[in-house]
């Protein structure tokens, strides 16, 4: 399990009377925010999460990617288009990473040991700094390193839907390619779509973004036929 905490982190930077920035969706990352985010998502809400499994009869360790060099990271290049310059424009956010290498030692340890692995997206590089990654794309790379069966990302809303509002589903590569161009996947459910997409090009089988909101929702996709989500194939 993979997991994020971004409205956690914003609300603490709120009360030590710090403002949230952000960069095409990206939190801007100095040395003091990442700090907050460490805490947040290591502690807080990796430990939260932890307790919550065993509330409910299982068993959990929680990690970071910093441990057993688990997510190796580097720094995220985001560039710009600028009206009047030649060359995009190089954004620096800071401490925001994207995953260069998953080492799946501990993940494998912890599953043979019957754990349920609960990992905070804080991602190191070689030179020990510290990087906020985004959670969805953590939870691709660390399936496509597993070679998971499923993917399955959980958000606040009901899938994939269509300019209509319909759902869709059973949705193959080429076809997300089609509904990116013609702007039926746009803004912030790219990210996701992308991360999804990538996972299934890297040998997942599947991947499945789904309501967190519904009850049993990770159950009613999976063994049910209708599903109650957007389930994404490589073809």
């Amino acid at each position: 399990m993979v997991h994020g905490g971004g409205p956690q982190i914003g609300d603490l930077l709120k009360r030590i009377g710090k403002e949230s920035e952000f960069v095409q969706g990206m939190r801007v990352t100095d040395n003091e925010t990442m700090d907050v985010v460490e805490m947040v998502l290591g502690g807080l809400v990796n430990k939260e999460i932890v307790n919550l499994i065993h509330q409910h009869g299982g068993n959990s360790v929680g990690l970071t990617g910093k441990d057993g060099n688990m997510i190796v990271a580097k720094k995220l290049k985001i560039t710009r288009n600028t009206p009047g310059m030649d060359a995009p424009e190089i954004i620096d956010i800071g401490h925001v990473g994207e995953v260069e290498r998953i080492n799946t030692g501990v993940i494998d340890m912890l599953i043979k040991g019957d754990f349920i692995p609960v990992i905070a997206p804080v991602g190191v590089d070689a030179q020990g700094r510290s990087y906020n990654i985004n959670a969805d794309l953590v939870a691709g790379k660390v399936a496509e390193a597993l070679q998971a069966e499923k993917l399955m990302l959980l958000t606040n809303t009901a899938g994939l839907l269509d300019k209509s509002g319909n759902l869709l589903t059973g949705l193959t590569a080429k076809t997300v390619d089609e509904l990116i161009a013609d702007g039926t996947i746009y803004g912030g459910m790219l990210p996701k779509i992308q991360c999804a997409l990538d996972a299934v090009q890297g040998g997942v089988k599947a991947a499945h973004i789904v309501d967190g909101r519904v009850e049993h929702a990770v159950m009613l996709e999976v063994f049910t036929d209708d599903g109650v989500g957007t389930l994404i194939t490589a073809r």
